[in-house]
C-alpha cells in the first residue's frame, strides 16, 4: 500500500495527480494544517520538516519520502511500466529524460520558490510595506517565468513540455499554475497556457484528484 498525506491544493497536487495516472492503489491521509496537525509529533515523527506532502509506500521497505518533486520523480521510476505509461519514465540518458530533469529543476528550483515568495512574503521582511513589496516584485517574476513556460510550450513537438507525451513535468506545472489563479495575469490568462490548462484539467487523473481532495472552481 502506499499512503500520500496532504492537504488539499498543496504541493501534495502533482504527486496525488501521478498516483492517479499510473493506476496505482493508494490511501490519502489527511493532514488538517489548519489545526496544526503538520506540527504535531506524531506527524513529526514521520516527516520532521512538518511540510506537506509525504509519501509512504509500504511496497518499498515502508519508504518514506517527502518534496513533491521527488516524490514524483521516486513514483514514475518506481511505477511506470513499459507496457502502459512508459513516457512518464523515460529511458535513463535519453534526451527526453535530460528534458524531463530540466524541467523538474526550473519547475521546483525556480518557479515553485517565488510563488512560495508571493504567497509567504512576510517571511522576507519584518514590516507590512516591505512584505507588500517582496509579494509585488514575486508576482512581477512569475509574470517573467510564465512568459518563458509560453514561448516554451509554442515551439514544443507536441502539446506537452516534452512534445506529444505527458510527463511528470506537466503533472508539477498544472499545479503551480493553479496556484496563479489569483494573480493580476494568471497561467490561464496566457494564450498557449490557456488550451494547456483546459486539456490537462480534462484528465481522468485531475478530475479524480480535484473530488477526492474536495477542491472546487476555480479550479485553475
Amino acid at each position: 500500500m502506499i499512503q500520500l498525506f496532504y492537504s488539499p491544493g498543496t504541493a501534495c497536487l502533482a504527486p496525488h495527480f501521478l498516483l492517479e495516472e499510473l493506476g496505482l492503489a493508494y490511501e490519502l491521509v489527511l493532514v488538517d494544517t489548519s489545526k496544526q496537525q503538520h506540527q504535531t509529533e506524531a506527524y513529526l515523527k514521520l516527516n520532521p520538516k512538518g511540510k506537506i506532502p509525504l509519501l509512504i509506500d509500504k511496497n518499498n521497505a515502508e519508504l518514506t519520502l517527502t518534496e513533491s518533486a521527488a516524490i514524483c520523480l521516486y513514483l514514475a521510476e518506481k511505477y511506470a511500466t513499459q507496457a502502459t505509461n512508459a513516457h512518464f519514465n523515460p529511458a535513463p540518458g535519453s534526451l527526453q529524460r535530460a528534458q524531463l530533469y530540466q524541467w523538474m529543476m526550473y519547475l521546483s528550483n525556480t518557479l515553485q520558490a517565488e510563488l512560495l515568495s508571493y504567497f509567504y512574503p512576510e517571511r522576507m521582511s519584518d514590516d507590512t510595506s516591505g512584505a507588500a513589496q517582496v509579494k509585488a516584485h514575486a508576482e512581477e517574476r512569475v509574470a517573467q517565468m510564465l512568459t518563458y513556460i509560453e514561448t516554451q510550450l509554442s515551439t514544443s513537438d507536441g502539446e506537452f513540455l516534452l512534445g506529444v507525451d505527458i510527463s511528470i513535468a506537466d503533472l508539477f506545472l498544472f499545479m503551480l499554475c493553479r496556484w496563479t489563479r489569483g494573480m493580476q495575469k494568471p497561467a490561464r490568462a496566457y494564450p498557449q497556457l490557456a488550451g494547456y490548462l483546459e486539456r490537462l484539467f480534462n484528465r481522468p487523473s485531475i478530475q479524480n484528484s480535484f473530488a477526492q481532495e474536495g477542491i472546487s472552481a476555480p479550479y485553475y
